[in-house]
């Protein structure tokens, strides 16, 4: 399965680039970062001031700061890896951009949670930064498609 997202993203660099595109890739970044437990590329493409908003089936949405989500993700043991399961929805204006898609989330290759994925990026001098994602965490209905 890593072999096809790695595919998946190697083809969609051949074609031509695009604002939509460039927001999208941020966002795989991210979910690299994730796979490679590496916290660098996840901050490449954040905001320092980057935050994490979880909302879960119960309770009240919780706030994770970006160094402790790197900290979590690089003190993990298992193989993670989130992906989309779907073509995300994509809106930009101008310097400012929405990624919103169903994701899946796995952990040692089994179902951990399924969701969606929300990210708000801010086009800079260094291109697409997220300054925010906001996902849901559900652990019901959740299927690898």
């Amino acid at each position: 399965m890593r072999l096809l997202t790695v595919l998946f993203f190697a083809a969609s660099l051949s074609f031509a680039e695009t604002p939509e595109h460039d927001a999208v890739a941020a966002v795989q970044r991210v979910f690299d970062g994730i796979a490679a437990h590496d916290g660098a590329v996840i901050r490449s493409v954040m905001l320092p001031e980057s935050r994490i908003y979880v909302v879960r089936d119960a309770g009240t949405p919780s706030a994770v700061a970006l160094d402790d989500l790197i900290a979590q993700i690089a003190a993990s043991k298992s193989a993670l890896l989130e992906r989309f399961t779907g073509s995300p929805n994509v809106l930009v204006h101008g310097r400012i951009a929405q990624v919103w898609g169903e994701y899946v989330f796995l952990r040692d290759g089994k179902i951990s949670h399924c969701g969606i994925d929300s990210a708000s990026l801010l086009n800079t001098a260094e291109g697409w930064k997220i300054t925010a994602i906001t996902y849901t965490a559900e652990t019901t209905g959740c299927s690898v498609r």
